[in-house]
């Protein structure tokens, strides 16, 4: 099989596009080159590293001529970390790029050309906003290194700063690294299911300043675990809550079974907006409040609630949504298949005082029928589906039952216009999407939009 281009071909490309990964994208005689590091309106040099029949991929050696919002990254292990990768861009550069991603697919997948995308919501300050930083350790050259992993790796880039995360788990993290020798704790290795710190995790509530540290490791014996707990509190003085998580298992997943409370209290909180949540070391919660605040402040107006409606919100995982829904709806209710979110949701739910949010642990597909089936009518649903999209039952669901509107919070922009389009054909009109910007210096992008079932 001949290409067009072949493997360590050096070539000077034009760039015309960014992939959803972030990658730069040429075309040598119509065939797609990806190219980390590269970006568009750029003549770049590059190395090809491999072929395959639809496309390539190339190594960025040289940039010829620079786009005018490119930037020096200020991480300097940007890109060699896999955790941004769009730093040499500029921020409003950034925005322009996602908003151009959303559009894209809304008019190639969805085929809603007519249909608008608005600018997308960005951060005054897209620095610092990460609540919480997971910190894979490990050792190198009899050196014990901590940071993160290099992209779709296990390779972890050693560093003391991520700017990205707060400025406690940045100090943390350095101090733990300095000292672990002196008390006595190896760092754990993958290869061998030898040693003992894992990982290292940090949590801020960013409108209470409470702060959660959690150790992960391999045995439940945590040697010299006063010592460690000391460190903690000097080098973060106002740690409400350190906690040992044990994984003793050989597996990629950060977490095990069993927590420990070192010091202090099982949980943190923090709110968004009104609602205050209870946040343990295993709960699922947004990463960037601020912006989190901004989506479901968006979800809420599409939502066009006024006090009489019965509203559905699908995928309601501890109840983020549900409850900023609650504040304006009749009633809510929410379902999720993981029954620990369930009980974090009723538990967020009692704590806020909101006696109109009901929650149920199950496929949304089988329980959603189930509520009709009982006599219950809605109004409104509300979708925050993962990012491979709503499940074809659910969407067969929604066809069936027809909630007069639907807001459909999406955290891929591809799976998003895969079931707009769905919806379309199914009788419902989408009517705007609006872009909000959760990940600064990352590609992704997150996106609130609003359907209404066309009237016969």
């Amino acid at each position: 099989m001949s290409f067009i281009v072949n493997r360590n071909d050096r070539l000077i490309v034009s760039v015309e596009d960014l992939t959803h990964d972030g990658s730069g994208v040429a075309k040598v005689e119509g065939y797609p080159l990806f190219i980390p590091g590269a970006l568009p309106d750029e003549r770049v040099e590059i190395e090809v590293t491999k072929t395959l029949k639809k496309y390539g991929f190339a190594k960025l050696l040289n940039v010829k001529q620079a786009s005018h919002d490119r930037v020096d990254p200020p991480c300097h292990v940007f890109p060699e970390c896999g955790g941004c990768q769009l730093q040499h861009l500029s921020y409003e550069g950034q925005l322009l790029r996602k908003r151009k991603t959303v559009r894209d697919v809304i008019d190639r997948i969805a085929k809603l050309p007519h249909v608008p995308v608005h600018p997308v919501k960005g951060m005054e300050n897209p620095w610092r906003y990460r609540n919480k930083s997971q910190i894979p350790f490990g050792e190198r050259d009899g050196e014990v290194i901590s940071g993160f992993f290099r992209s779709r790796t296990h390779h972890i880039v050693d560093t003391d700063v991520c700017i990205i995360q707060s400025i406690e788990a940045d100090h943390l993290m350095t101090a733990l690294k300095r000292e672990m020798d002196v008390l006595g704790i190896q760092a754990y290795d993958e290869k061998t299911h030898k040693g003992m710190l894992r990982h290292l995790i940090v949590r801020k509530g960013r409108a209470t300043n409470e702060i959660m540290v959690v150790f992960v490791t391999r045995k439940k014996k945590f040697p010299q675990k006063e010592a460690v707990v000391e460190l903690v509190k000097h080098v973060i003085p106002e740690v409400t809550s350190i906690i040992q998580n044990v994984n003793d298992k050989k597996t990629n997943v950060i977490f095990g079974e069993e927590t420990i409370v070192l010091h202090g209290k099982p949980f943190i909180v923090d709110s968004i907006g009104d609602i205050d949540f209870e946040i343990s070391a295993r709960s699922f919660y947004q990463l960037n409040p601020e912006q989190t605040e901004v989506l479901y402040g968006q979800a809420l107006e599409y939502a066009q609630l006024t006090g009489n409606e019965s509203v559905i919100d699908a995928y309601c995982g501890i109840g983020t949504i549900s409850l900023f829904l609650a504040q304006k709806a009749k009633e809510v209710y929410g379902v999720e298949i993981v029954p620990q979110a369930i009980e974090d949701a009723k538990r967020n739910a009692e704590l806020n005082g909101i006696d109109n949010a009901y929650f149920e642990a199950g496929p949304a597909e089988v329980v959603i029928p189930n509520w009709y089936a009982e006599g219950k009518r809605f109004d409104v649903l509300v979708v925050d589906p993962p990012r491979k999209g709503c499940d074809e039952k659910l969407l067969n669901t929604i066809l069936e039952y027809k909630p007069k509107r639907i807001v459909y919070v999406s955290c891929n922009p591809a799976t998003l216009a895969r079931d707009l389009r769905i919806l379309e054909d199914g009788g419902y009109r989408t009517q705007e999407v609006q872009p909000v910007d959760m990940f600064p210096q990352s590609s992704h992008v997150e996106c609130v939009s609003l359907l209404q079932r066309e009237t016969m």
